[in-house]
């Protein structure tokens, strides 16, 4: 039988001032140990800040606006009206690229995880015919078939095939490698800019903390308007796991903002275990992730619709996003609901900075499982590397403590929410209700007057 939050020691403070910190869902073990935190989050190289002068259309690498043809041919992409409101073009053709600029690009990974051989071989998976069309469609034309084949080369050349190999193979096999393009599992949500405008610095990139509000929700409900066609196109797949990998540190391929889906058969072992947790206690997400972070003061931000703590337990400093609403599943929630969560999440970056390496990962309930999940984001500061300690002992040394992780958060919000760069509605550190079983994920957690946040953020659409 699971102990109860006030049973709990999941942070253990000792008097020389090391923290002991034990994951509730993983129970991965992490020690903070006095004088290792001092150490910097941002290790800059001396070419950082070399002076340049960001160009209007960005041509920097293959994922600025410059250079649509460098990528495989997008699925779809959200462009900004003469009126400021936006919409969505799908299965644009090579010659209708450069009529528009996007905001976001839907687009395949040039070298997937998971490929689609993997679907077709395994699971007899047919491209759809939604799919289908489009590539004939792209195909048709000339620039679209030069494009097309242009890019299989490259993938071919840089999988190591020589010139004379590649040459050997026909132009309708090349064409029929491209069905990934158009079908595949793997894919990206890429942001328009590498720096942000007016840039002089190399250090100056356009991060997920340097959009405004609003275009940081739009980014977010593009990547999930993707999450959920990945679902229905595909009926093989179990789980797509969402996840943003900025700057090289923390495995980002190019420094220019993306986040990336992709298509699993199944749910890994890690997740099940976790959703075997949730079974046995329905309230686990509020029993032992956010209300323990109430008790331990770790809440540093709060709105209608979601709520932002200092996590433990991670290898990383990790700041921790949780949804309150009822539905589980980010495609399901109504836009607001959406928004407060963006809102929580683009705080988040706008007050750690453009030049700390972090990994944003997304965690939900996949479709056929039944257990109750909150839709959450952990974003973690890629800022160390383990070694031969954490790999003897698997005690994973995390540089800073959730008290001085929170601490260095709340301080920034303040200033960023007095430079009316982060939403309204925003409550920070002292000012969160911090209200206990906020998050409305458990259907057993009814709304009361006694519970007024667990009357908000309800109501949604059909689940899936």
């Amino acid at each position: 039988m699971l102990k109860s939050v006030y049973e709990q020691n999941f942070l253990q403070k000792m008097p020389d001032g090391t923290v002991k910190q034990v994951n509730p869902f993983t129970g991965t073990q992490v020690w903070t140990v006095p004088g290792r935190g001092k150490r910097p989050t941002v290790n800059k190289k001396a070419d950082e800040e070399k002076k340049f002068v960001s160009e209007g259309v960005e041509n920097f690498c293959a994922f600025c606006p410059s250079n649509y043809l460098k990528t495989p041919p997008e699925k779809s992409r959200l462009v900004k009206n003469a009126d400021g409101t936006f919409s969505i073009l799908e299965n644009l053709k090579a010659s209708q690229l450069f009529e528009t600029t996007a905001e976001f690009r839907r687009i395949p990974n040039l070298f997937e995880i998971i490929s689609y051989e993997y679907w077709e071989k395994n699971y007899a998976y047919v491209i759809s015919d939604k799919a289908n069309a489009h590539r004939e469609a792209y195909i048709a034309e000339p620039e679209g078939k030069e494009h097309v084949l242009d890019i299989v080369h490259a993938k071919l050349k840089m999988s190591g095939l020589s010139r004379e190999e590649i040459d050997s193979i026909s132009s309708g096999r090349k064409l029929k490698m491209a069905n990934s393009f158009f079908a595949g599992g793997h894919e990206l949500i890429v942001g328009k800019r590498h720096f942000i405008e007016g840039a002089t610095s190399e250090s100056e990139k356009a991060s997920s903390g340097s959009m405004t509000p609003e275009m940081h929700y739009q980014y977010i409900n593009f990547t999930i308007q993707a999450l959920k066609d990945i679902y229905l196109t595909n009926r093989y797949v179990r789980y797509v796991t969402v996840f943003q990998n900025w700057l090289n540190q923390a495995g980002a391929s190019f420094d220019h903002l993306h986040k990336q889906l992709v298509a699993i058969d199944g749910i890994s072992a890690s997740n099940a275990a976790e959703f075997e947790l949730a079974r046995k206690n329905p309230n686990v997400y509020n029993d032992f992730a956010v209300n323990y972070a109430g008790y331990q003061n770790l809440v540093f931000a709060e709105n209608d619709y979601a709520v932002a703590f200092a996590d433990f337990g991670h290898r990383y400093p990790t700041l921790a996003i949780y949804s309150k609403a009822e539905r589980n599943q980010p495609w399901n929630q109504k836009p607001e609901q959406v928004r407060g969560m963006s809102d929580l999440v683009h705080a988040c970056h706008a007050a750690m900075g453009s030049e700390i390496p972090c990994n944003e990962e997304w965690y939900y309930r996949p479709p056929e499982v039944d257990v109750a999940v909150p839709w959450h984001i952990l974003i973690k500061w890629r800022i160390s590397n383990p070694a031969g300690f954490e790999a003897v002992t698997k005690i994973f040394v995390n540089t800073i403590d959730p008290w001085t992780l929170r601490d260095r958060i709340v301080g920034r919000l303040f200033e960023l929410r007095k430079e009316e760069k982060i939403a309204k509605g925003i409550k920070i550190a002292a000012e969160c209700d911090c209200t206990p079983n906020c998050l409305m994920y458990n259907p057993q957690i009814q709304p009361t007057a006694a519970n007024p946040y667990a009357m908000r953020g309800r109501g949604t659409t059909m689940d899936m």
